[in-house]
Parts: structure tokens; C-alpha cells; sequence
């Protein structure tokens, strides 16, 4: 998943402070709903790290069926959280 294709996707542009906040709200309503359809599980954390990033992903234990991958989930928020410097 190339990160400006999803952009693209989802808001129509890879400038997301250029998306009204109307239209930020239905492509993230798009995006979730999508990761609840999706069972490939390189496509699920892509989208759930996106809508971590935008504030908008739901529980780890909702998203990720396995340990393993709830870490990882975990790991990203630390790298998230570290890069913010927060």
C-alpha cells in the first residue's frame, strides 16, 4: 500500500490539510469501514495504522485477531509516539 494512493483514495488528494473537514470525516468513515471488511492482514494494519496517525483507529483488540499482531500494533504507537516527541 503506497501511502499517496490511499490518501488519493480516501480524501482525493494527498494534501490532507487542503480536505474539508467533511469530507476528512467520510473518507475516515470510508477507511474504517473497509478495514472491517478486509481480511488480509498486511492491508488491515495498513489501514488501522492510518487511521491511528488521523486519530480515528479503533482498539487493538478489535482490529487484530493475534498477539503478534496487536504487538506490532503496539510497537508502531511507541514509534509514533517517540517521532512526535511525546
Amino acid at each position: 500500500m503506497n501511502l499517496d494512493d490511499q490518501f488519493h483514495r480516501y480524501f482525493g488528494t494527498s494534501d490532507l490539510a487542503a480536505v474539508p473537514p467533511e469530507a476528512l470525516d467520510a473518507g475516515i468513515e470510508h477507511m474504517q469501514v473497509d478495514l472491517g471488511l478486509t481480511r488480509d492482514r498486511g492491508e488491515r494494519f495498513a489501514l488501522w495504522a492510518l487511521l491511528q496517525t488521523l486519530g480515528s483507529a479503533p482498539d487493538l483488540d478489535v482490529v487484530f485477531e493475534t498477539d503478534a499482531d496487536r504487538e506490532a500494533a503496539r510497537n508502531f504507537m511507541d514509534l509514533i509516539q517517540g517521532a512526535s516527541g511525546a
